[in-house]
């Protein structure tokens, strides 16, 4: 009775190491976050029905739209906590491991399209491209402080689209809306003279079944077992493959050059970016220029996380949804007018194949406060 009791309040109350997706590059240049409707918070989605899957909770609204050509290569970074950027961090840590899909979806206005009113198609994806050991698409992330890359369609239509980035964090998917969703759109404008406009699905919508039907597939799985193979949750990529399952170890060369990561966010959208991959289908007539940054599914290599925390400033606070404590924490311990500090994670590890519960301060010395509103 005591296990169940704790499983059932660990399937509600799990809510350690969130993260958003943050910051965007284009062929090597950095656009931090000047095209990204930004979320409120770093918490996950978990109602596969709710307009809150397409671009996350209320995201704050952005005026920049990002320019990208056909052929070119963008990359979406992901972190635990607003504006961070360090490689010393997970970019989702807590064992939150699945897939990562990138999706687009063509409109009229970027800056004020309503995303689940948008036809959307899947661009890129990647799951489990290693069972020896299991290894997921989120340890791609974490392998390369938090970066993915991927290339735009060389025949799309130009105009304005939204850019969605996806990570589903399966660790607790073993029950229905056990499965997290963190998910952030980004603002681009696609140039060129392509013509291609694939078929698209709804968001929310194209997961309503896998979460209710498909025990051991996509979305209601449980990954504490060994995975063979893994149906990536969506509809087929556009114009790319996704990487099949290899029975070899994942390499573990990073391909993202975290010496080179910046501190800074920048929230102007760059002005001079190298042209993308020229394509007979598409008309682009850019230069090739060095792309600096890695394809999505080269081997990677594992950023060991740190222990170190930020030092505590005299009368600091912590700013809205940002981390005001835990084991280990030494930043602020207040939060800045109007929210509170919040124990967010009571335990997070439900492992039914083993009937057993773990609570993360207990067994892994982690924990987790989040300023939320008071």
């Amino acid at each position: 009775m005591y296990y169940s009791l704790v499983a059932a309040a660990c399937l509600i109350a799990s809510a350690s190491a969130h993260a958003t997706f943050q910051d965007l590059w284009i062929n090597g240049v950095d656009a931090g976050s000047s095209c990204v409707r930004l979320p409120l918070s770093n918490n996950p989605v978990t109602d596969v029905t709710s307009d809150d899957l397409t671009c996350n909770v209320t995201p704050t609204p952005s005026s920049g739209v990002c320019p990208v050509l056909p052929g070119d290569q963008v990359t979406v970074e992901m972190h635990q906590q607003p504006g961070d950027r360090s490689c010393a961090d997970e970019a989702i840590g807590g064992d939150h491991y699945g897939p990562i899909n990138i999706y687009l979806a063509a409109v009229d206005d970027a800056t004020t399209a309503d995303g689940p009113s948008a036809s959307w198609f899947k661009i890129s994806e990647i799951g489990l491209p290693s069972d020896n050991p299991d290894y997921w698409g989120t340890e791609v992330l974490n392998d390369n402080c938090g970066h993915y890359t991927f290339t735009i369609p060389p025949d799309i239509k130009p105009g304005n689209y939204l850019l969605r980035a996806e990570v589903i964090a399966l660790h607790v998917a073993s029950s229905v809306g056990g499965a997290q969703f963190y998910m952030s759109c980004y603002q681009i404008n696609i140039g060129g003279t392509g013509t291609a406009s694939p078929a698209g699905v709804s968001i929310p919508g194209v997961y309503i079944d896998l979460s209710i039907h498909d025990p051991f597939l996509g979305i209601l799985i449980n990954i504490y077992q060994q995975l063979d193979t893994y149906d990536i949750p969506g509809p087929t990529p556009y114009g790319t493959t996704s990487p099949t399952v290899a029975s070899a170890p994942w390499p573990t060369t990073a391909t993202w050059n975290t010496a080179l990561q910046p501190s800074t966010v920048p929230t102007v959208v760059p002005t001079s970016i190298p042209g993308g991959v020229p394509s007979s289908s598409s008309g682009n007539s850019g230069t090739t220029a060095p792309i600096s940054t890695p394809t999505s599914v080269a081997p990677s290599t594992t950023i060991t996380p740190t222990t170190s925390a930020p030092t505590s400033t005299s009368g600091a606070a912590s700013g809205a949804y940002a981390q005001c404590g835990g084991i280990g924490w030494t930043g602020p311990s207040a939060c800045v007018a109007g929210f509170s500090c919040v124990v967010t994670n009571a335990c997070e590890y439900f492992l039914p194949f083993k009937l057993t519960v773990f609570l993360i301060s207990d067994m892994f010395g982690i924990d987790y406060s989040q300023c939320v509103p008071s």
